[in-house]
């Protein structure tokens, strides 16, 4: 059956027809599509995990336990998971073991642009590119038979316009796969000989690999009538390939891209004139081109940084792009804005009016840094916040104590902030850490997770209990407020900076784009009221304008969910319900 299919989608509809059993993830951007598709079919068991590391050893425990397993996360997941794939590219695998990773070229929802294809050549653990929806299923299935055959996990890589485009596929049946049966094996115990044994097993594997990259049909020569020049390229930089340079061209197309081909890159390289290296990101295949003897251009011409397309490709070949449609002058510019009634905003505004160094972390909440609030000084990775801040006020003493906080999302701390938290207890730095509870994973899309009580599948689940939790690694000091009361969230802040010991502050209100959030209906100006002072508009709500040529406030009814926040603000009662 034929079916018109996002990336993301067919790459869950791989790992079901492969007889994936279970998966593990944490949602980023722009891998999360993958488990909620996969999560639609019963026979899958899918998890939201609190962290990458932890959704890698739980899709490893599967695949040791006798069935296929996968995990998905971002790219920069993978830095967390990274820790257990080394070692597991040690140990092997008997049941396959797939993990699917997505990177962000151009950041559209990351803090850096990482090319994940390093770590596959770090660990030593094979990866597959599929450069269209229908070679995401497929791969996704290949995966899985490889693993099997050469005892390893395998890195499917994906990026933002494989994972969010869209392509036909052609869907198969489920191949249900019997459960292998566990069998007790010390040699699994990584550590001295086992481990040493272990790594030259590695390198046997990479060997054979390597031979088989020559041979697969997962790299494709494709020779044109046009043998002037040969590109070699992989992902969605083939079909910009294609868009270019068209039909005629001579194109090696690496869908395995580590370990790479030698000789069948020398024998593309030997039936053209020169050779062309056009990948995004990193100059990976360039590079091992180079340590084979085989000249080619690369990042001479191609850039580096920001994700590619078809005009990027052609204008840095001195060619003239295809024609794209733009609606740049038809639709106004919206800077990224934390929604209007965001319980966030009421946390960002006092700490803005308190002048606090704010040590920022992941999250939707990310966007206090835009004006008016410019509310956040910096921010790092998941969890970074709360040990960082205990770093700052270590070297700050009460000068940096009195005036600095962290903030952290609800599941972003469960995801990484109780090990900063517990360094901030335990070695007793005078530290502030502001929770921000809004009872959901925001910035991804609206995904459970640990503190919200409900598991991907929206069953009842357990809960984390922040005020216990936090209790119970050292902290007496535990608060929670509702931070669209903007006096009540400025007096607990000021209070618990003032405190001279470490402290929590929860703020607790859910996300108001949550379905299941009754929405109250939107304010009013009264206009004989509203001298244009423009107090409310330091709120930084995008329901709120204040034109120029009329002077009074204005609502846009459309986006006002009634918070409140913006009334606080106004001592001339020109704004009500």
């Amino acid at each position: 059956m034929r079916e018109l299919m996002l990336g993301n989608k067919a790459v869950a509809r791989g790992l079901y027809e492969a007889g994936c059993c279970v998966i593990s993830s944490y949602p980023g951007t722009p891998s999360t599509e993958i488990t909620e598709e996969a999560a639609k079919y019963p026979e899958i068991y899918c998890e939201w995990a609190p962290n990458e590391k932890v959704a890698l050893e739980v899709a490893h425990g599967a695949a040791v336990g006798g069935r296929r397993a996968a995990c998905c996360m971002k790219h920069v997941g993978l830095n967390v998971a990274a820790d257990p794939l080394f070692t597991i590219s040690y140990q092997g695998v008997e049941s396959g073991l797939v993990i699917c990773v997505a990177d962000d070229p151009g950041m559209f929802s990351s803090q850096n642009e990482q090319d994940s294809r390093h770590y596959a050549i770090a660990a030593k653990v094979p990866m597959l590119e599929p450069s269209d929806s229908q070679e995401a299923l497929d791969f996704a299935k290949r995966a899985f038979a490889l693993s099997e055959e050469y005892h390893t996990p395998i890195l499917l890589r994906m990026c933002t316009r494989i994972s969010h485009s869209q392509s036909i596929v052609e869907r198969g049946e489920r191949h249900e796969v019997p459960k292998k049966e566990y069998h007790k094996d010390p040699q699994r115990v990584m550590m001295t000989t086992n481990s040493l044994k272990a790594h030259y097993r590695v390198e046997e594997r990479t060997k054979a690999m390597t031979e088989l990259a020559e041979t697969t049909d997962l790299n494709r020569t494709e020779l044109g009538e046009d043998r002037s020049v040969g590109i070699i390229t992989s992902s969605t930089t083939y079909q910009y390939v294609r868009e270019v340079f068209g039909e005629k061209a001579s194109v090696l197309k690496l869908g395995l891209s580590w370990p790479m081909p030698v000789q069948k890159i020398r024998d593309f390289a030997a039936q053209v004139d020169k050779v062309l290296v056009i990948e995004e990101l990193e100059p990976i295949i360039e590079n091992h081109c180079r340590q084979i003897g085989v000249e080619v251009t690369g990042k001479e011409v191609i850039p580096m940084v920001d994700e590619l397309t078809q005009g990027v490709v052609a204008r840095s070949l001195g060619r003239d792009p295809k024609p794209t449609l733009t609606l740049a002058d038809e639709i106004p510019g919206r800077p990224p804005v934390m929604c209007a009634g965001c319980p966030h905003r009421g946390v960002f505004y006092a700490l803005s009016k308190n002048k606090c160094m704010v040590y920022g972390d992941i999250g939707c909440y990310t966007l206090g840094v835009m004006p008016p609030l410019n509310a956040m000084d910096l921010n790092i990775c998941m969890g970074a916040s709360c040990s960082g801040l205990h770093g700052f006020n270590l070297a700050g003493g009460a000068d940096h104590e009195k005036h600095s906080v962290a903030v952290i999302g609800d599941s972003t701390f469960a995801h990484s902030g109780i090990t900063g938290i517990t360094d901030i207890a335990y070695n007793r730095s005078n530290s502030t850490v502001i929770i921000l509870d809004n009872s959901i994973t925001g910035m991804t899309g609206h995904q459970q997770n640990p503190t919200t009580g409900k598991t991907l599948r929206g069953d009842p689940a357990g809960k984390i209990d922040l005020e216990a939790l936090c209790h119970a690694v050292g902290f007496d000091r535990v608060r929670v407020v509702d931070p669209n009361q903007l006096k009540e969230t400025e007096k607990v802040l000021k209070e618990e900076l003032a405190a001279e010991e470490p402290s929590v502050i929860i703020t607790r209100s859910p996300c108001v784009m949550l379905k299941s959030v009754k929405k109250a209906p939107p304010l009013q100006v009264v206009a004989e009221n509203c001298n244009g002072c423009g107090l409310c508009m330091k709120i930084g709500c995008p329901a709120l304008t204040l034109p120029k040529s009329k002077g009074v406030v204005e609502i846009d009814r459309t986006q006002c969910v009634g918070c409140r926040q913006c009334m606080q603000m106004c001592h001339r009662d020109a704004l009500v319900v």
